[in-house]
């Protein structure tokens, strides 16, 4: 397929149009890729960039095939799809990416898991329930997590208390023992479908200690040498496991000990992987085109130091989008900034991110957390 991408009347179908479909998009236009978007949202950012926009529920078996009948390559940016309308498409011929049996594995975090130990592959302990576990079943501290639908730290608790567990809702879960951690990592990896693949330096994540959400992400990280290499040999060999096709984001944890726990995987470009759009060679967008299109692979590394702020919603505010103090900020060199195109927020909902680029990562860091501190995500009503 490569070198008719640019000179074809090819469709790419991507399921979803969040903020990861409108960064992918960009790319698309830039290439002049013909792009067709489903999502269930009339006003979903992607729709700003799409060549065909559709409103339609991603879990609606019909919607879905109906939607990738035109297209040549089918890609998502959110994994709650309608997997059964995937191995539909798979079937007609068309080129699904990531595979729906990858996929199907990962929409379960149980399955994920249980991927893991099947495959000894190193992670924390857990076990699986198809509904909530009485209380006295149940040994804490653990970290609770929905089998499904978790997203944005959505979906995830620490348990520590009854009350805390009373708040949980009765739903298919996991129950992980809580383990030491010293650092959360990142590895993109790109994996096409001949089984070759590449991967970005590990990136480091700073998250916010209740919201179970990424705040910073940056590079470079403060692993050795042989931990940077040990994290990206994990990460390839969990994509070959997966037998996965296009961009992979490989979360691990780094406990007390220095041993390496895989937390779990995205089978998309992720939250952990934006800085590359400016501070590397390659951006995770372009790279999961590239692979998903059947061309060469694009450089993965990193010529600038950088760091990556993330927008959210405050806590107590919902309605029309304001975003505070952006404006005294816009002076810094290496300062960029990305909206995503929400037009309401609500606490914790990523509204946009902020990157920093330049060639001293602490003074990045320390920049990133003043940033961090008067920036305000807000809506309009008081």
């Amino acid at each position: 397929m490569g070198n008719a991408v640019f000179s074809s009347k090819q469709k790419l179908a991507i399921l979803g149009g969040g903020q990861l479909g409108k960064m992918m998009l960009v790319k698309c236009r830039q290439w002049d890729v013909f792009t067709q978007v489903l999502d269930p949202s009339p006003t979903a950012p992607a729709r700003l960039l799409a060549d065909d926009f559709t409103v339609g529920d991603l879990m609606d078996y019909q919607t879905v095939v109906d939607f990738g009948q035109q297209a040549d390559v089918v890609t998502i940016e959110i994994e709650n799809v309608n997997i059964e309308a995937l191995y539909t498409l798979e079937k007609q011929g068309k080129n699904v990416y990531p595979k729906p049996a990858t996929l199907e594995i990962i929409q379960s975090k149980a399955r994920q898991k249980q991927f893991y130990t099947d495959n000894q592959f190193p992670t924390s302990p857990f076990k699986m329930f198809a509904h909530k576990p009485d209380w006295k079943d149940i040994e804490t501290p653990c970290i609770w997590k929905a089998s499904r639908f978790g997203y944005d730290g959505f979906g995830v608790k620490k348990i520590e208390t009854h009350s805390e567990w009373e708040s949980i809702p009765d739903v298919p879960c996991i129950l992980e023992d809580c383990v030491s951690i010293a650092k959360e990592i990142a590895v993109i990896v790109s994996r096409n479908d001949k089984g070759e693949c590449v991967s970005y330096r590990p990136v480091e994540m700073e998250f916010h200690p209740e919201a179970n959400q990424v705040e910073f992400v940056f590079t470079p990280s403060t692993l050795n040498e042989k931990q940077l290499a040990d994290s990206q040999k994990l990460a390839e060999q969990v994509a070959h496991g997966l037998e996965h096709v296009g961009l992979l984001a490989v979360e691990l944890f780094l406990n007390d000990e220095g041993i390496l726990l895989i937390n779990e995987v995205a089978p998309r470009p992720h939250n952990s992987g934006h800085l590359t759009i400016e501070a590397a060679m390659t951006s995770q967008f372009e790279q999961h085109l590239r692979t998903i299109l059947g061309l060469p692979f694009g450089d993965c590394r990193f010529f600038h130091d950088a760091i990556m702020i993330n927008l959210v919603g405050a806590n107590g505010f919902q309605g029309t989008v304001v975003y505070e103090g952006m404006d005294d900020f816009l002076d810094i060199s290496g300062l960029h900034v990305h909206l995503y195109g929400k037009v309401e927020t609500r606490p914790m909902r990523k509204m946009g991110h902020i990157t920093l680029v330049g060639s001293d990562i602490d003074i990045l860091r320390q920049t990133a957390k003043q940033i961090k501190q008067q920036v305000t995500v807000r809506s309009d009503e008081s």
